[in-house]
């Protein structure tokens, strides 16, 4: 079983590390600094006190590695249209692609059913591209609950957590999803498979599309957002609009949002994803996290004033700081039929 990660970054390279360690067959896509750091002297994942050094295959040209089995996404997902082309020589007749990425994926109407089925949304998949040419067929989706950071070039810090639940668009229980959720499990990570990850995706996001842009704003970490009563009451009134356009979709939360406030809060003195890219001039998740929630809101009619002062607030800043990328227009597009030769995963 051949695996790649592309994008082997702070997630990346911590799946890199932990998959190599259990004796997958595992290349990893990367670029620059880390790229040569890797290359050189390995790749380091520091967890605690221990050291766990291994060097597997490396590259920043993907036509080198060939087909593989699963193509693990783990890029920001406002970087994945721009390297659509790339990843081709990757994906044979069999490749599945995971979405190890934040927010809504390409593919979340994909075998969905109702009105919306085989729709693209412009704010995660402008042109829907990677629909297109990507294949949501392909899909399995996968949400990253660990925290890890890049500490030096060739060097990840592990934070916290190693959860990965992963589940089919159909929510069936496939082959493929099992022999995914065992490659994890080897790995000593866990991977359970879910029969509805719309709703594992929506429970995740439901902190980001508020914590993140928020943080960005106040540059303020997650126990202060949470325990402030302005920007905690904020950050609920954001969650239950958002609540309100996911259950018109047919998610169904298991908590309810003064818990996941709370489960924020006691992660600590810990800096958002978002707050994080402002802080080192990196281009910053809105779309994924934010705007797509706003869209999605259009869609079902659903009233957003908070969501849409703070996505407003959020937007301005990133294009102050110069980090805002060009997004076009919010809008969906009509159901799309995939290519002829498209490989089809029942």
């Amino acid at each position: 079983m051949k695996i790649c990660i592309y994008g082997a970054g702070a997630i990346g390279g911590y799946l890199g590390v932990q998959f190599a360690r259990a004796g997958a067959d595992v290349s990893l896509v990367a670029r620059g600094a880390h790229l040569a750091a890797m290359r050189a002297h390995g790749l380091k994942l520091l967890i605690g006190d221990e050291e766990r050094v291994v060097r597997p295959r490396c590259t920043d040209n993907p036509a080198e590695l060939g087909h593989q089995d699963f193509v693990i996404i783990c890029l920001k997902a406002h970087s994945i249209t721009g390297v659509i082309e790339t990843m081709q020589p990757l994906l044979g007749p069999h490749t599945r692609i995971v979405t190890a990425v934040n927010g809504i994926p390409y593919w979340y109407f994909y075998r969905h059913g109702g009105r919306y089925e085989g729709s693209t949304l412009e704010s995660i998949d402008p042109g829907g591209r990677q629909w297109r040419e990507l294949g949501p067929q392909r899909a399995i989706g996968c949400i990253v609950y660990p925290a890890t950071e890049i500490e030096a070039p060739g060097v990840i810090r592990h934070v916290y957590g190693d959860r990965f639940p992963i589940g089919e668009p159909s929510g069936e229980i496939s082959p493929d999803v099992q022999r995914l959720s065992a490659l994890f499990t080897a790995a000593g990570l866990q991977a359970p498979v879910l029969e509805r990850i719309h709703d594992e995706i929506w429970l995740k996001l439901w902190g980001n599309v508020c914590l993140n842009p928020i943080s960005a704003l106040t540059h303020a970490t997650l126990d202060v957002i949470c325990s402030d009563p302005a920007t905690r009451a904020l950050s609920k009134a954001i969650m239950l609009e958002t609540q309100t356009i996911a259950e018109k979709f047919g998610v169904r939360f298991r908590v309810d949002a003064e818990r996941r406030i709370e489960g924020a809060r006691k992660v600590g003195a810990h800096k958002t994803s978002m707050l994080q890219d402002l802080e080192r001039g990196r281009p910053m998740e809105i779309d994924p996290l934010v705007s797509v929630v706003q869209e999605m809101g259009r869609l079902t009619e659903t009233p957003t004033p908070a969501l849409d002062t703070v996505l407003a607030l959020v937007v301005q800043r990133a294009e102050i700081a110069g980090l805002r990328g060009v997004s076009p227009p919010a809008q969906i597009n009509s159901p799309a039929k995939l290519p002829a030769n498209s490989p089809a995963f029942a």
